[in-house]
């Protein structure tokens, strides 16, 4: 095998969890050229990752004319092309790209296109179960007969990069949707619970208009916002104390630097998107908890009894509140971050949940 291109044109969290998959080919095949196609969007979440030679972007929206210029410019390239989803546009990429191609095969009312798709690739597996994502990443490995090594790998830290010299917890509040919101008053209560503790905090944040807009109501003047790109959150946060956020791809990087990490969960199932710790969870994420511990990773919910709904907040929309995120208090956070804290660096893989 000399050319493998992996598709993943998803979201930044979901192609940090496709990570897996490329670590499996680069041990199965060490040799070989690993390149990585994404939307343009996310290719700083693979930047520098040692598993692969280059990363091929794609607008977010691309237009007919940029599907068709890469398909011509991707033609029967490799040896291998493999789609990390079901939807049509990767798969055609895949289709294009690879002399071998493999893929998968979703649910849903669309069956003809399944059936052609399962014809057209030389294998596929089913997208339909209700499993984590890295787990379907490594079932594509189990279809391709090869070890599955189960390891996140964040873009690489830059070699030398200033951090705080006093102890101190970075704080990534705010996700990509309001439905993933925790409150305002919640978030300062924490960052007052950890200074506190004697910990001086990083709030991290990205360039988006709403989400600045957000942060400086969440931490109007309390600290600055450090806007950082992904190499350099690697290197704060593997040097944290602990981190906190809510359910979102800063969050999934954080688990993956083995730095103890808080995360919030709502409406989100865990045992399908829940952060992935050092080694993996062991055992897997439960539906609802007060806190979970897997690994260097605590999830913190606030277990009603619609948890996890899978939903788009509690009207349906990605605008929406959630009342399992509004009613989670700070003292239940900060019980999960007194044992982050305790644990250290959180290196041992043990497990354990506790639940109301």
């Amino acid at each position: 095998m000399k050319q493998i291109l992996v598709v993943t044109l998803r979201r930044l969290g979901d192609v940090l969890l496709t990570t897996p998959l490329i670590r499996s080919l680069r041990r199965a095949f060490p040799h070989a050229t690993i390149d990585v196609l994404v939307f343009a969007d996310t290719v700083g979440i693979v930047s520098g990752n040692p598993d692969i030679e280059r990363v091929i972007s794609l607008p977010q929206r691309p237009k007919l004319t940029d599907t068709l210029r890469l398909i011509a410019r991707l033609w029967k390239q490799y040896d291998l092309a493999i789609s990390t989803q079901s939807g049509d546009r990767p798969t055609l990429f895949a289709l294009a790209a690879g002399r071998t191609h493999i893929g998968m095969i979703g649910p849903g009312r669309r069956k003809i296109f399944g059936v052609l798709k399962r014809r057209a690739l030389h294998r596929s597996i089913s997208a339909g179960d209700n499993v984590h994502r890295v787990e379907q990443m490594l079932r594509l490995a189990d279809a391709l007969g090869i070890a599955r090594i189960p390891e996140l790998v964040c873009p690489a830290a830059p070699c030398a990069q200033t951090v705080p010299e006093a102890s101190y917890a970075v704080i990534h509040a705010s996700p990509m949707f309001r439905y993933k919101q925790w409150t305002r008053d919640g978030w300062r209560a924490l960052a007052a619970g950890l200074g506190q503790r004697g910990l001086h905090i990083v709030a991290t944040g990205g360039p988006d208009p709403t989400e600045r807009e957000y942060l400086n109501a969440v931490w109007d003047g309390i600290v600055a916002v450090q806007q950082l790109d992904w190499p350099q959150l690697v290197g704060l946060i593997s040097r944290a104390r602990v981190y906190v956020g809510p359910d979102t791809s800063v969050s999934h990087l954080a688990a993956a630097t083995d730095c103890p990490t808080v995360v919030l969960f709502g409406p989100t199932d865990p045992r399908l998107w829940g952060p992935w710790p050092r080694g993996g969870p062991q055992p897997s994420w439960a539906a609802r908890g007060t806190i979970q511990r897997r690994g260097n990773v605590w999830l913190v919910q606030n277990p009603l009894p619609c948890l996890p709904c899978q939903l788009e907040g509690c009207e349906r929309h990605i605008r929406s509140h959630s009342q399992c995120l509004d009613e989670l208090t700070p003292q239940q956070v900060l019980t999960a971050v007194d044992q982050a804290l305790a644990d250290g660096r959180a290196s041992r893989v043990g497990a354990s949940t506790l639940s109301q």
